[in-house]
Order: structure tokens, then C-alpha cells, then sequence
């Protein structure tokens, strides 16, 4: 990815951050679980993309560790919610 295409994308990457977690979590609370989770893992691979440069510029393995876990967990909710 070059310098300028990866700027564009860390741009996109702290809006989508807390727009899609936070619309997320407003319909989770409105009682629309099915469609915050999805709403949040359309989120977790930007969390994932800024867990890495964390990772790799500060050497902060926990928020990668946790953002990958929280995919998973997500991923089993909306399995949860959509096929069983």
C-alpha cells in the first residue's frame, strides 16, 4: 500500500471506527441484537487494521489480542442469531 493510499484508508478507518461501533451498540440497545452485530463486525476489520499498526509501532499486543477476540465472539453471535 503505498503512503498515500494508506493515509486515505487510516482516514476512513477513524471514522468507521466509532461510527460503526457506536451504531452497534445503539442497536443492541434498542433491542436489535441481530443487527448490531453485524453493524460491529463490518467494524472489527478496521479494530483489526488499528490493533496492527498499535502492535507494530508501539508494541501494544492487547488490543490485537482483544480485537481478535472480540471478532470471533461476534462471529458466533451473528451464527447465533442468523443460522441457528
Amino acid at each position: 500500500m503505498t503512503k498515500k493510499q494508506s493515509s486515505r484508508f487510516n482516514s476512513i478507518t477513524q471514522w468507521a471506527l466509532p461510527i460503526l461501533t457506536i451504531g452497534g451498540q445503539i442497536l443492541t440497545s434498542l433491542k436489535y441484537p441481530e443487527f448490531g452485530l453485524i453493524v460491529n463486525m463490518i467494524a472489527q476489520p478496521f479494530w483489526i487494521y488499528a490493533a496492527w499498526k498499535a502492535y507494530r509501532e508501539a508494541n501494544q499486543i492487547g488490543l490485537l489480542v482483544n480485537s481478535i477476540v472480540f471478532s470471533i465472539v461476534t462471529l458466533f453471535g451473528i451464527l447465533n442469531y442468523w443460522l441457528f
